[in-house]
């Protein structure tokens, strides 16, 4: 077995078993890891997309405002639960926020880059020509784009087409190239999609309107740095004390008794009164709260490193509050293991695929390298509709973007989600809801506690 193989190996049993996003993987696997490049073009990796995509940006532009930093001028982390129920295949997803304003992709980016003094260009527009006019300009211009694509009909995740329609992440379009575009989304090599597939991957959820920011990259001083955290830290003692139960921490109050709630149509007792779905809603769960998910998990443990920075910069006592937020992360992998566990093989496996997928795409793109990847340029550059520019396709067969090996493990993760979802393989749900349910309520009361105690330091700061 080659080294580059065993290596990938070990990055993606690291991944299943810990729950670690493939940048902390890869870190903790490889020894001083080098930047992976594409030209002019650094890969910087990341946890959350938003502020992964803010810092790779500046970085390329020569500023250097590491990731944790733009998470706490966005406000830091929130909280957010949804189940969906979807009738016409009885599959079920959880859909968890964890950052502040998790709803709202434009404006957290607004005011994240306000405060860093960043400045930008917002383009939004509900015609998807004026929106991919205005990406293939900016990219001419030599400027890298945010934009927020469907995260379905981008391609290269492989989900299932119940997903469709249901949003996605920022990642930064950064050259063209041809008929395809070149992602960074927070990877070590370029994601390579048709041009066709990103406007209709842009164009899928109206409310996005096309999205797409363009920074203009300055020096930021440690006064700037020093004034965008106390923001940030401010904005998220108020955000996440506010009495709302789907926004604000009362959310996890409110999943808590849910998970063990009887009488109400949603919960999980009703809902999953015959086990169906019930599997898929744990998958959807363990990819939520842990790193190795597309929206980079719980993000407390970016919120604490973010805390340690603010300290230093505003001579804040903010050392024990970071410590506590990890403290916390911990109680949420805690969280997601009861959920998902490895000593039920079904769940060992789904997380084995889940590892596999995310490990072959961000380390290898689809330079060169993805199944189909000619015929699909092709068929964009002449305009076609081929397989190319079908989402359906992209696990498997002509046209898809996804390597090959992530599109293999994406087809039989599908499809053993699908038998799991039919049978469920948890033997007592009883006792698993009520332990998920005494899980949820920790975490309620400690994140409670340390948000007061958060709301308590930014207030004895004047703001002068």
């Amino acid at each position: 077995m080659t080294s580059k193989k065993q290596l990938k190996l070990r990055i993606r049993a690291r991944m299943a078993k810990t729950g670690e996003s493939y940048t902390a993987a890869r870190r903790h696997v490889v020894d001083r890891p080098e930047p992976a490049t594409d030209g002019a073009w650094t890969f910087h990796g990341g946890r959350h997309p938003g502020s992964a995509a803010i810092a790779g940006v500046l970085a390329n532009g020569g500023v250097p405002v590491g990731e944790p930093m733009v998470f706490l001028a966005g406000g830091g982390i929130g909280a957010g639960y949804i189940l969906w129920e979807f009738k016409h295949d009885g599959s079920r997803h959880l859909t968890l926020g964890f950052r502040n304003q998790w709803q709202y992709h434009d404006r957290w980016t607004a005011k994240a880059l306000d405060r860093l003094g960043v400045g930008f260009t917002a383009h939004t527009t509900s015609g998807a020509k004026g929106a991919s006019a205005a990406l293939a300009a900016e990219l001419d211009a030599g400027r890298p784009c945010i934009v927020l694509p469907d995260r379905y009909r981008v391609g290269y995740w492989g989900l299932p087409e119940s997903l469709d329609g249901h949003g996605g992440h920022p990642v930064v379009v950064y050259r063209s190239d041809g008929g395809d575009v070149l992602v960074d989304d927070r990877g070590t090599a370029p994601i390579r999609v048709p041009r066709t597939r990103m406007d209709a991957a842009r164009a899928r959820v109206p409310s996005y309107k096309n999205v797409l920011h363009v920074l203009d990259p300055a020096p930021i001083d440690a006064g700037r740095l020093a004034s965008a955290a106390l923001e940030g830290l401010r904005d998220a003692a108020e955000h996440l004390s506010a009495a709302s139960g789907s926004f604000s921490l009362p959310a996890w109050r409110k999943w808590s008794r849910m998970t063990v709630d009887r009488r109400n149509a949603k919960g999980w007792p009703k809902v999953f009164a015959d086990g169906r779905g019930l599997a898929g809603a744990l998958l959807s769960m363990w990819e939520g709260v842990e790193p190795v998910g597309a929206d980079g998990g719980n993000l407390r443990d970016l919120f604490a490193d973010g805390l340690e920075e603010a300290g230093a910069l505003l001579d804040l006592p903010l050392a024990g509050l970071a410590e506590e937020f990890r403290r916390i992360h911990g109680l949420w992998h805690g969280l997601a293991e009861a959920a998902f566990p490895l000593d039920v093989p079904e769940f060992a496996r789904m997380r084995a695929l889940t590892a596999r997928i995310r490990e072959s795409l961000l380390a290898e793109g689809t330079a060169g390298g993805g199944a189909g990847a000619d015929a699909g340029t092709a068929a964009a550059g002449a305009g076609g509709t081929a397989a190319g520019e079908d989402p359906r396709a992209t696990a498997g067969g002509a046209g898809a973007v996804m390597p090959q090996d992530a599109a293999d493990g994406a087809a039989e993760l599908r499809e053993l989600r699908e038998a799991v979802d039919r049978a469920s393989p948890v033997g007592d749900h009883e006792a698993l809801f009520a332990d998920l349910s005494t899980r949820l309520a920790e975490i309620h009361r400690a994140e409670s506690e340390a948000v007061a105690a958060l709301r308590d330091l930014v207030r004895e700061r004047g703001r002068g």
